[in-house]
């Protein structure tokens, strides 16, 4: 029952996002690659490298579905979550104009970089399709870059922390921290990849990054402390979860 209050809850604060997506006008500079941007040879690249992920981000989902029955509401939820996130515009005053978060760092965190990129890859479908935000042509890449990319940069950095002893909000800081900024910097590859035409490939490569710096930099501390708040206020109201989420040992769980 509560699981089901909270996704009415998320689905009431998905319809608020999309109608201020939709209506409200911004100079926005996204992890999404726009539709056209990519020439086709790129594009059918990054969708060939992205199809393996996917594929077994689905037999991941299918195999964890048939043991727990209350997995896929949990996927649900989180893709949910990915979607809201993701597609608002957050004002960032350094670099006056809006940027996006990714989200991808707590699914990340909590079901495993596979199933993440299966949740991201739902969540740029449907922004692609009703929002306008990236496109099918680049499906693929945007994929790539924040569904593979930021997964598993916040997957190992979380886990990485978590070997050397650090606490559940460190961790999980840093987790949303690099999985954002690996999203900008795989944009940027596939970015100067696919415009660069004759040009090398380094020089654009650099300027394209440099070009997300104003908005990532302070955008990424704030999703590093959003996706520890989440990873923490989960520990306090339901560690049983994170247990069985093998994101904390069942002795960390304090009485």
């Amino acid at each position: 029952m509560k699981t089901k209050r909270l996704m009415s809850k998320i689905f009431i604060l998905s319809l608020f996002t999309v109608h201020y997506s939709l209506f409200t006008v911004s100079d926005a500079h996204a992890m999404h690659i726009s539709e056209g941007i990519l020439p086709f040879n790129w594009a059918a690249l990054w969708f060939a490298v992205a199809i393996p992920f996917v594929a077994f981000g689905l037999y991941r989902l299918k195999k964890f579905s048939n043991s727990d029955l209350s997995f896929k509401p949990l996927v649900g939820l989180m893709a949910a979550v990915v979607f809201i996130i993701s597609c608002m515009p957050v004002p960032v005053p350094t670099a006056g104009t809006c940027s996006h978060p990714t989200g991808i760092g707590i699914p990340a965190i909590l079901l495993g970089p596979a199933i993440s990129v299966v949740i991201a890859s739902a969540a740029l479908l449907i922004q692609a399709l009703f929002l306008a935000h990236g496109g099918l042509t680049t499906w693929g890449a945007n994929i790539i870059s924040m569904g593979i990319m930021g997964s598993f940069a916040g997957y190992l950095t979380f886990r990485g922390l978590r070997a050397l002893k650090a606490n559940l909000w460190i961790a999980g800081f840093m987790a949303g921290l690099f999985a954002d900024w690996a999203t900008y910097f795989m944009t940027s590859v596939e970015l100067a990849s696919g415009i660069r035409g004759d040009s090398p490939f380094l020089p654009l490569f650099w300027k394209i990054l440099i070009a997300f710096i104003p908005t990532q930099l302070p955008l990424g501390i704030l999703e590093g402390a959003m996706t520890a708040g989440m990873v923490v206020l989960l520990y306090k109201k339901r560690p049983d979860l994170l247990v069985k989420m093998r994101v904390i040992k069942a002795a960390e769980v304090t009485v």
